[in-house]
């Protein structure tokens, strides 16, 4: 399944300098590739060790890594929801994505110039979330205006499903609130409001761009942030894109070891970004293993085997029969699938089967 993420901020926030170190994190697993697909998006792995521990064991003919893709989104200005500045356009490409990745601004620097002439990650998170509120409560005036005739008048009971949905998001936005802090009480409701592709209904990660000095602890503009975003249930990261530019030129990967662990870093924000989008939209991963070809297949978390079959192709899941699945812990313990069956480490799985992440699938089926 394609996954697609959009970076959106203020202009000369970092987002760009971000967006070309994403595109550079294919360094991050070398043998994997990368590619452009068009100026503002890039499409770049999901780092997993697990599938290098697979490739290393199986020596597959290929291998082919889960991935995400990231769209660098123009810079927004107040009135965008009114087409300010090509507001419209950029409205229309965030629209398009799975979740938001929100670029703050949180380092002083009297170099780079501020659209608002100063630092202030709080207020430009807010200046972005009422861009995209009024946005929505446009969208959802206009469907209520839609479906009130038909769930009043016209005995419509998925109109009028519609209209409760409906009610409850424009309640919220009027209020000067996001539509991801909605409650909604059945999987019913989860479904009609899925159609409405609300921009403040998407999963959103705050992304804290902060000065070399705070990338590991953070500082007091990030402290403003998570006060800020406690109550939204969002994700929030701490990253310097100046690093990561400059890890980012580094081939060797000892030297890029060497460099993280001079700033008091485990990781790189790159790896940490595209990890925490992926668990951002719920998603997991589970594997194909062979001789041909090892795979990481992206499915959301819940899915059952059939569903995750159909990733693989439409077929699979018409006419799924049943699933054969190790666990990764007792493929890279006992070394092959062969191993694994005679040591009863090989389950036969059916439809109501609940896929977990790391899992190893061979999927039999009959069209």
């Amino acid at each position: 399944m394609a996954v697609k993420c959009g970076i959106v901020g203020l202009p000369n926030v970092g987002k760009s300098t971000l967006f070309n170190c994403i595109s550079s994190s294919k360094a991050q697993a070398a043998n994997f590739p990368f590619c452009t697909i068009e100026p503002n998006v890039g499409s770049t792995v999901v780092p997993d060790e697990r599938l290098n521990v697979l490739t290393d064991m199986c020596h597959p003919k290929r291998t082919i890594p889960a991935t995400v893709e990231i769209v660098d989104i123009a810079g927004l200005v107040k009135g965008a929801s009114k087409g300010e500045g090509l507001g419209n356009q950029f409205l229309a490409n965030i629209r398009e994505t799975d979740a938001i990745l929100h670029v703050l601004r949180c380092f002083d620097d009297e170099n780079v110039t501020h659209v608002d002439g100063s630092v202030d990650p709080v207020r430009d998170k807010e200046v972005i979330d009422v861009e995209l509120q009024i946005k929505d409560l446009e969208t959802v005036t206009n469907r209520i205006n839609k479906v009130q005739k038909q769930a009043q008048t016209g005995g419509d009971k998925q109109a009028k499903k519609a209209l409760d949905v409906l009610l409850k998001y424009k309640a919220v936005l009027e209020q000067g609130r996001n539509a991801r802090e909605v409650q909604l009480d059945t999987p019913d409701e989860r479904k009609i409001a899925r159609e409405f592709c609300l921009l403040t209904d998407k999963p959103v990660m705050y992304v804290c761009n902060v000065d070399e000095n705070s990338a590991a602890a953070g500082n007091a503009y990030v402290d403003a942030v998570r006060e800020a975003t406690k109550g939204e249930g969002a994700g929030i990261l701490v990253i310097s894109a100046k690093i990561e530019s400059e890890i980012a030129e580094l081939e060797d990967a000892e030297e890029k070891q060497m460099f993280l662990q001079e700033i008091g870093l485990e990781e790189s924000g790159m790896v940490r970004l595209i990890q925490k989008a992926y668990s951002l939209l719920n998603l997991q991963t589970f594997f194909t293993a062979g001789a041909d070809e090892c795979r990481a297949w992206t499915i959301n978390k819940g899915d059952k085997a059939p569903q995750a079959a159909g990733v693989i192709h439409t077929d699979f899941e018409k006419g799924f029969i049943r699933a054969e699945v190790i666990k990764y812990e007792d493929f890279v313990k006992l070394k092959s699938e062969s191993a694994c069956r005679a040591a009863g480490k090989l389950a036969s799985e059916g439809k109501d089967y609940v896929v977990e992440d790391g899992d190893i699938m061979h999927f039999l089926f009959n069209v």
